[in-house]
C-alpha cells in the first residue's frame, strides 16, 4: 500500500508547483507597475488623489484639443439666443469628417486677419457659390433667390441688415451674420477689406451645438428650417462680390 500511496502524494505536490508557474511569470509585471504607480503617488503631494487629478486633466486636455471646446459668449452679437456670459459647447469634429459648415449654423472661428485677432461667434448665412443679397421687397434677406424668414432667431425689433449688399459667396469661405444685426461686426462692416468679410472654411474652429451654461439656459443649438428651404447656389462667374453700401458700427472689444 505505501508503493501505491507514494505516487498519489507525488501527484497532489506536483499540482501546486504547475498551476504556480504562471503567476510566476506574469507577478513580476504586474508587482513592476504597482511599485511603479506607488513611486509616482509617493512622490506626488497628495499621493493617488492627485494622480487621478492629474489623470483627470490630462483627458480634458485631450478632449479640448481634438474634439469639444467651451467658448464664452463675449458680447451681445447673437441675442437673444446666445447672451452674454453665456458657454457654449463647440464641437470640432463637426467639419474634420468630410462635412462642410450649412446655412443656419452657428460657428465660432478664428478671425485673425479678416475679422481681427480674436476668435467670433456667429450665424453662416452664405456657403461658397451662394448669392446673398439684402434685401428684398419685405425687407428680408436673399439667398439664390430665396427669401430667408429669420424671425425665430432674429433679435426683437431688428432688421435683417440696415446695409444694402449683393454678394456671391467664394469656394471655401463663408458669409456670416450675428442673430443681434444692430449690435454686430460681422461680414457687413468687412465688405470693403480684403478678403470682402469672407470667412475661409480653414479658420473655422467648429460648431456651437449646446448651450451648457447656466443649467437654467441649458439647450442643445438646431440650425433653423428657413435655412434649409434655400436652393442650392447656382454656378456664378469667377465669384465676384460686391458691397451697396458702408456700415460704420463696429464692437470695439467685444468679440462676438
Amino acid at each position: 500500500m505505501d508503493t501505491e500511496a507514494q505516487p498519489t502524494e507525488r501527484d497532489r505536490s506536483s499540482r501546486p508547483s504547475d498551476s504556480g508557474d504562471t503567476p510566476e511569470t506574469e507577478g513580476p509585471e504586474g508587482r513592476s507597475r504597482f511599485a511603479l504607480v506607488s513611486r509616482i503617488t509617493d512622490w506626488l503631494p497628495g499621493g493617488r488623489l492627485t494622480l487621478t487629478l492629474l489623470v483627470c486633466l490630462l483627458f480634458l486636455l485631450l478632449v479640448s484639443t481634438f474634439v469639444l471646446r467651451p467658448f464664452q459668449i463675449p458680447s451681445g452679437s447673437m441675442e437673444q439666443g446666445l447672451r452674454i456670459g453665456d458657454r457654449v459647447l463647440v464641437n470640432k469634429l463637426a467639419y474634420r469628417l468630410g462635412a462642410e459648415p450649412q446655412r443656419g449654423d452657428v460657428v465660432v472661428f478664428d478671425g485673425t486677419g479678416y475679422f481681427g485677432d480674436a476668435d467670433y461667434i456667429k450665424r453662416v448665412v452664405g456657403v461658397g457659390g451662394d448669392h446673398v443679397v439684402c434685401c428684398d421687397k419685405e425687407g428680408r434677406l436673399q439667398v439664390n433667390g430665396r427669401s430667408v424668414d429669420e424671425s425665430t432667431f432674429l433679435y426683437p425689433g431688428d432688421s435683417p441688415s440696415t446695409v444694402r449688399f449683393d454678394v456671391v459667396v467664394p469656394q471655401g469661405t463663408l458669409f456670416v451674420l450675428g442673430d443681434h444685426r444692430s449690435a454686430s461686426s460681422d461680414s457687413r462692416d468687412h465688405l470693403g477689406s480684403p478678403g470682402g468679410g469672407m470667412v475661409p472654411v480653414r479658420q473655422v474652429i467648429g460648431r456651437a451645438d449646446w448651450i451648457i451654461w447656466p443649467f437654467s439656459h441649458a439647450v442643445r443649438l438646431h440650425r433653423p428650417d428657413s435655412y434649409a428651404r434655400v436652393p442650392a447656389a447656382q454656378a456664378a462667374p469667377g465669384g465676384t462680390e460686391h458691397a451697396q453700401g458702408v456700415r460704420g458700427n463696429a464692437e470695439g472689444a467685444a468679440h462676438g
